[in-house]
């Protein structure tokens, strides 16, 4: 019993120095200025590459743009990122994604999404809120192709839509449930 908890134990710290590692050398990278550029090119992007998604920007009342995202784990693990909010092609804010999962995992990888926030009850929550946690507050849907091809906007009903893009790394899956986001200064 003891040598599983010693286990445990390194694999936990393991887990917390790799994050830790991942999110410093992230959270480090860049100015307000940086991020703008960075947030800007990546909607471009997918505005270009996905159709769906260029119907959905011009649509939305603000987009919450993360360029990249890291996660790292082993059985416990972490994803952070930063990202811009833009209403009406400006600036009005920053947050910053954070998340925090256990179970089978192992690996890192990197990632980008975009949330088009489509009411002003998705704009005034993410806003007054200490953070949004996706999965508890107004609706958000993670599109992918199949739920794509099936949506019109005739269909849209839900307050948000996330697109998650240019996933590099080795993990088994990318969620962005329990991801909580607030806000920061910049």
């Amino acid at each position: 019993m003891m040598k599983a908890q010693l286990i445990f134990h390194r694999l936990f710290l393991m887990t917390v120095v790799m994050f830790s590692l991942t999110t410093a050398s992230s959270h480090a990278a860049e100015s307000a200025e940086d991020l703008n550029k960075e947030a800007t090119q990546a909607l471009q992007s997918l505005i270009k590459s996905n159709p769906v998604a260029a119907d959905f920007s011009k649509m939305a009342k603000a987009v919450l743009v993360f360029p990249k995202i890291v996660k790292a784990g082993l059985v416990f693990g972490g994803s952070y990122g930063e990202g811009v909010l833009m209403k009406n092609g400006s600036v009005a804010g920053y947050y910053n994604s954070v998340g925090v999962s256990w179970g089978l995992q192992a690996g890192a990888q990197s990632y980008g999404y975009v949330l088009f926030l489509m009411n002003d009850k998705a704009i005034n929550y993410l806003e007054k809120s200490k953070g949004w946690e996706v999965g508890v507050g107004p609706s958000v849907v993670v599109m992918n192709e199949g739920v794509a091809k099936n949506v019109s906007t005739t269909t849209l009903k839900d307050d948000a839509y996330a697109f998650i893009f240019d996933m590099q790394g080795l993990m088994a899956s990318v969620s962005i449930e329990g991801t909580k986001i607030p806000h920061i200064k910049r």
